[in-house]
C-alpha cells in the first residue's frame, strides 16, 4: 500500500488524484487530520485514517501496512516543523515502509536566507541517515505563492514588495504529477532529486508585466524597503513572525537562491510544465 499524508491539502489532494489515475483505490491510503474532509476519498475506496505529525502515536495506525509513504512536509514554521517532519519520517520507517518520500524544496540548504530551507535540509539529512530507500522531492517554488505578492496590485496598479530576484515558479499540478509517478513507478526518482522546476525564471517585475498583459491594465512593480514593507504588512494584520518569514523569502530570492531551472520535472511528467502565465490566469479567475 502507498500512504500519502496531507491528502486534503492543495498539493496532497492533487497527488492522490494523480495516483488514483495510475493505481486501484484499494492500493492507496491517506493520512489526514480531519477524516471528514476526506470523505470523498473514502467513497472512492481509499483507506482514510486520522493522524497528526505533532501527535506521533497516531502515525502508527495511519501508516500501518505501508510499502511506501509520501510525507508532505508540515505546514508549520520554525523548529517545530522539523520535529513534526522527523516524527512522520520515523513513523514511516517503523511501519516497515521500504521507501519514504518527502516534499522538500529546490533551495533546501542549511545556509539559506529563507527559514523554510534549513528545515528541509535537516529532513533530507535525517532521511539519508535511516538506511531506507528515500526520495526527497526538491519541488520548485510554488507558483500559487504569487497570489500573496499580487495582493492589491490589480486594484492599485502597483505590485509593492521588497526587492526580489528570479524564481522558477512551478505549478502544484505538475509537482503533484511528478510525485504520483515517483510513487507508482520504481526507479524514476531516487535520493535527493534535481530541482523539480518549471522552465522559466521570473522576478516580480516580469510578473507585473504579465499581469498587465492579462488584464489590460498597467501594473507597475514598486520596490519597497524591507523595514517599511514589514511595518506596512503588520499594520494590515500580518503576524510579525509571518512577516519576517516572508521577508526571508524575498532576501533569498535576491540572493538568487531560487534562480535555477532543470529539465527533470519535464522528463518525469512527459510534458512541458505550466508557465507562470497560466498559473496567474487561474489565480485571477478565482478572485
Amino acid at each position: 500500500m502507498i500512504v500519502v499524508t496531507g491528502a486534503t491539502g492543495n498539493l496532497g489532494s492533487q497527488i492522490v488524484d494523480r495516483l488514483l489515475d495510475r493505481l486501484p483505490a484499494d492500493a492507496v491510503g491517506v493520512s489526514v487530520r480531519d477524516v471528514d474532509r476526506a470523505a470523498g476519498l473514502a467513497e472512492r475506496g481509499v483507506r482514510v485514517r486520522a493522524a497528526d505529525f505533532t501527535d506521533p502515536a497516531t502515525l502508527k495506525h495511519a501508516f500501518e501496512g505501508a510499502d511506501k509513504v509520501l510525507i508532505v512536509s508540515a505546514a508549520i514554521r520554525g523548529a517545530d516543523a522539523f520535529v513534526a517532519n522527523r516524527a512522520a519520517i520515523d513513523a514511516a520507517r517503523a511501519a516497515g515502509a521500504n521507501r519514504i518520500l518527502y516534499t522538500s524544496h529546490q533551495a533546501a540548504s542549511r545556509d539559506s536566507l529563507f527559514a523554510a530551507q534549513p528545515i528541509h535540509a535537516a529532513a533530507e539529512e535525517h532521511l539519508a541517515e535511516l538506511g531506507v530507500a528515500f526520495t526527497a522531492l526538491r519541488n520548485g517554488f510554488y507558483a500559487s505563492t504569487l497570489s500573496l505578492s499580487i495582493g492589491a496590485a490589480l486594484e492599485t496598479g502597483q505590485l509593492v514588495a521588497p526587492a526580489d530576484g528570479p524564481v522558477s515558479w512551478t505549478a502544484h499540478a505538475d509537482l503533484a504529477e511528478a510525485a504520483a509517478v515517483a510513487l507508482a513507478e520504481d526507479g524514476v526518482l531516487d535520493g535527493v532529486t534535481a530541482p523539480l522546476t518549471a522552465a522559466e525564471m521570473l522576478d516580480l517585475e516580469a510578473v507585473a508585466a504579465i499581469l498587465s498583459d492579462i488584464t489590460g491594465r498597467t501594473v507597475e512593480r514598486v520596490v519597497a524597503d524591507d523595514d517599511e514593507w514589514r511595518e506596512a504588512a503588520t499594520a494590515r494584520g500580518m503576524p510579525a513572525a509571518a512577516a519576517d518569514f516572508t521577508l526571508g523569502m524575498y532576501r533569498a530570492a535576491r540572493a538568487k537562491e531560487f534562480a535555477v531551472t532543470d529539465p527533470t520535472l519535464e522528463t518525469v511528467i512527459g510534458h512541458r510544465p505550466a508557465p507562470v502565465r497560466s498559473v496567474l490566469e487561474a489565480i485571477l479567475a478565482r478572485r
